[in-house]
C-alpha cells in the first residue's frame, strides 16, 4: 500500500504541475493555476499519514517506510525548486518570459552549492522522520529504517563530491555563449536586448 501511494504521489506531482502550468500560461488563468500548484503539499501529507497508520496497525518497519521518508524529504527540499525550474521554462516557451539562466564558473559553483544544501535538508528531514519511526517501533526490527538513514547520508556525501569537482574543474561557458545571450550566467534583465535576427533562437 505504501509503495502504491509513493507511486501515486509521484504521478500526482507531475499531473498537478502540468495542469497548474497549463492553466497559468496557455489558458491564461494564473490564479487558478497557482491554486492547483498549492495542492502539491497535500500529496506528501497523505503519504505521511498513511505511513504512520501502516506502522500503527502493526506493519513491520521495512524499506517501504524508509523510501517514503526519503521521498517526503526530497519533496520538502526540492519540491518548490522543481516547481520554479519548470515554471521558468514554461513561461519562456509560452508566455514570452526570459530565457532560463545558464550558469558558468563561480556562479555555477554557487548554484550547485545551494542545491547541495537542499540535499542536506532532504537527508535531515528523512532522518528525522525515520528516527521518529524507530522510536515508535521501539524494540522491533528497525535495521531497514537505519539503513535508509545511511542512504540519505551517502546522497549528501556523493552530491558534495560532485560540487567539489566543480571547484577543481569549473564549468566553462561555450564560445557561442555571447551569441546566445547567456554569457556569465546572467539573468535576462541584466543582458542587452538581443538583435532581431536572434529572437527566434531557442
Amino acid at each position: 500500500m505504501v509503495v502504491t501511494l509513493i507511486i501515486a504521489c509521484e504521478v500526482g506531482f507531475w499531473v498537478l504541475l502540468a495542469l497548474g502550468l497549463a492553466l497559468r500560461y496557455p489558458a491564461r488563468m494564473p490564479k487558478t493555476g497557482a491554486a492547483v500548484l498549492l495542492l502539491e503539499p497535500l500529496l506528501e501529507l497523505a503519504l505521511l499519514v498513511v505511513t504512520a497508520i501502516d506502522l500503527k496497525n502493526g506493519a513491520a518497519a521495512d524499506w517501504k517506510h524508509g523510501l517514503a521518508a526519503l521521498y517526503i524529504g526530497y519533496t520538502v527540499a526540492y519540491g518548490h525548486y522543481t516547481l520554479k525550474w519548470v515554471d521558468v521554462r514554461v513561461a519562456h516557451r509560452f508566455a514570452g518570459g526570459p530565457r532560463p539562466v545558464r550558469r558558468y564558473g563561480r556562479d555555477h559553483l554557487g548554484h550547485e552549492l545551494k542545491l547541495w544544501l537542499r540535499t542536506v535538508l532532504m537527508a535531515a528531514v528523512a532522518a528525522a522522520l525515520l528516527q521518529g519511526a524507530i522510536w515508535y517501533v521501539g524494540d522491533g526490527d528497525v535495521s531497514s529504517l537505519r539503513s535508509w538513514q545511511a542512504v540519505g547520508l551517502r546522497a549528501v556525501v556523493i552530491h558534495g563530491l560532485i560540487v567539489l569537482s566543480y571547484l577543481v574543474w569549473p564549468k566553462k561557458a561555450p564560445e557561442d555563449a555571447d551569441a546566445l545571450g547567456d554569457a556569465g550566467g546572467r539573468s535576462a534583465p541584466d543582458r542587452a536586448p538581443a538583435p532581431p535576427r536572434q529572437k527566434t533562437l531557442r
